[in-house]
């Protein structure tokens, strides 16, 4: 049936720290939902954020914890609920039992503890460390999508996922021979036609994943407003704004840094040759907001 969604017999994901088990069990719309298991004697602790709006919900499922709040000491059990939001300081609680509960939160943390995410990472590391010339390429590209989303309020859960998306965006590329990725010269028909795959490739790596709502993202990367973008050739509104996003700041990121055939271009150049690009590959909202971030950060005028 149209939106629902059932998981039976097993997690998303699981991650095990230690003392502590976390399994993801669905996440989306900013919120994360969690069954966390820990031991007996240690402790759970919950920290202020930079985010006053952040909420965190923890349900006990079984077992028993005990907190510690202006000198007196709670005891908390199953069916007990406790929660945070705007803390001010730390708050400490110890597991009196091995204790099981169900955490909500209404910001995504789970993918800086996931397996999945952390191997991916490295995919793209792999990749760049394969052309010297686009070390920390990913990297860079984040930055520059996260403050232009941003600029243009797209929404926490949006540009947490544009973030992974844009961290991710050339994985696929670990199947284009080593060859082909450092090739000082034009390349041939067919070897670009290995290029073109990785968009795809990529988004097939994420749709075996938890993270298959990033897969369209990553595989649009590459799409133009004006159709002539690949794998799919989609036009305008067909393209994901995330994926835009991601376009204009690889581009960006591409002009800025030297290549093996040329040497890097100008901030300015760059934003210059992207802006009369606008309307024909590149969404004109995206470049006028990646415009207002370089113009901020320093890098034009």
């Amino acid at each position: 049936m149209k939106g629902l969604k059932i998981l039976k017999d097993g997690y998303l994901e699981t991650v095990k720290n230690g003392s502590t088990t976390l399994s993801l069990l669905g996440h989306g719309g900013g919120i994360e939902m969690m069954k966390q298991t820990v031991l007996k004697d240690k402790l759970i602790a919950l920290f202020p954020g930079e985010d006053a709006s952040v909420q965190e919900f923890f349900y006990i499922l079984k077992g028993e914890v005990e907190i510690e709040i202006n000198d007196s000491k709670v005891n908390l059990r199953e069916d007990d609920l406790f929660s945070a939001q705007d803390l001010d300081e730390a708050i400490y609680l110890t597991a009196k039992t091995d204790v099981t509960f169900l955490s909500v939160s209404t910001y995504p943390v789970f993918h800086s503890m996931s397996n999945v995410i952390s191997e991916l990472r490295k995919i793209g590391e792999e990749v760049e460390r394969k052309d010297r010339y686009t070390f920390k390429h990913s990297s860079r590209v984040s930055k520059y999508a996260v403050k232009t989303a941003t600029k243009m309020a797209l929404g926490r859960d949006r540009i947490h996922n544009l973030f992974l998306a844009s961290i991710l965006h050339d994985i696929g590329k670990i199947n284009i021979p080593e060859e082909v990725l450092k090739k000082p010269d034009k390349l041939t028909d067919e070897e670009f036609e290995l290029v073109k795959k990785h968009p795809g490739d990529g988004a097939a790596m994420l749709r075996k994943t938890a993270y298959a709502d990033l897969a369209d993202i990553v595989e649009q990367h590459h799409e133009r407003v004006n159709g002539r973008g690949y794998p799919f050739g989609l036009k305008g509104d067909e393209i994901l704004v995330e994926a835009k996003i991601i376009g204009v700041c690889d581009t960006f990121d591409a002009m800025t840094e030297d290549r093996a055939y040329r040497k890097a271009f100008t901030a300015q150049y760059a934003v210059d040759e992207i802006k009369r690009l606008a309307g024909i590959q590149y969404d004109p909202e995206v470049v006028e907001a990646f415009e207002q971030v370089m113009i901020e950060e320093g890098k034009i005028n």
